[in-house]
């Protein structure tokens, strides 16, 4: 994901101390993994003549920079907190995008592959972030590797070693929290599913 991730937390420490040639160090190190995940997004988007990917990545590390006196200790702490400005970027695109193109019946392709029912600059990426928020009350962690797994773009191998967890759990908790989101966006499928199941 990164070169080293000793010199990630060393850098970070630097910033964090006042020193401001950290981040120009640190930029060159996260950059690539950021815009391979900016870059895929904008691939998987029919309709991506107003998000870029770099425009996407310059806006993140715009909000890294004012975020500059954050305690971040390592480096799964300042790529969870990345992960967590991505979705907040994307949210925002979704929110002007479905303002802007409300009733035009754009369509617009998965944000995930593995998450086929939102899709990135429409209003069900909106209901997503709204779904987040609730989950976060009840439970941060889930709401940690949705952000690390899906907007980021890590692997499941790469969010378990940032979580620290093992990536049989990661692949557990995804399932779940899965099933969670879309009982939670689309209640009346699932009671359609019972109905139907009920008559047959």
């Amino acid at each position: 994901m990164e070169p080293a991730e000793g010199e990630i937390t060393l850098l970070l420490a630097k910033w964090r101390d006042g020193d401001s040639s950290a981040f120009e160090q640190l930029m060159p190190l996260v950059y690539p993994h950021l815009h391979e995940v900016a870059s895929a997004y904008i691939n998987r988007e029919r309709n991506s003549e107003d998000l870029q990917a770099t425009a996407l990545v310059d806006e993140l590390c715009m909000r890294l920079i004012k975020q500059r006196k954050a305690d971040w200790a390592d480096r799964a702490h300042f790529y969870t907190f990345a992960a967590k400005v991505l979705r907040m970027i994307l949210t925002d695109h979704a929110r002007s995008t479905h303002a802007q193109k409300r009733g035009s019946g754009v369509q617009h392709v998965s944000l995930n592959e593995q998450i086929p029912w939102v899709k990135i600059g429409s209003e069900s990426l909106i209901d997503l972030n709204r779904a987040l928020d609730e989950l976060n009350v009840i439970d941060p962690y889930k709401v940690q590797l949705v952000e690390l797994r899906y907007f980021l773009g890590c692997t499941a191998e790469e969010t378990a070693a940032l979580l620290q967890v093992s990536k049989a759990t990661v692949d557990r908790d995804l399932r779940f929290i899965k099933s969670w989101l879309y009982r939670r966006l689309y209640p009346e499928a699932i009671q359609e599913a019972v109905e139907h199941s009920v008559e047959t």
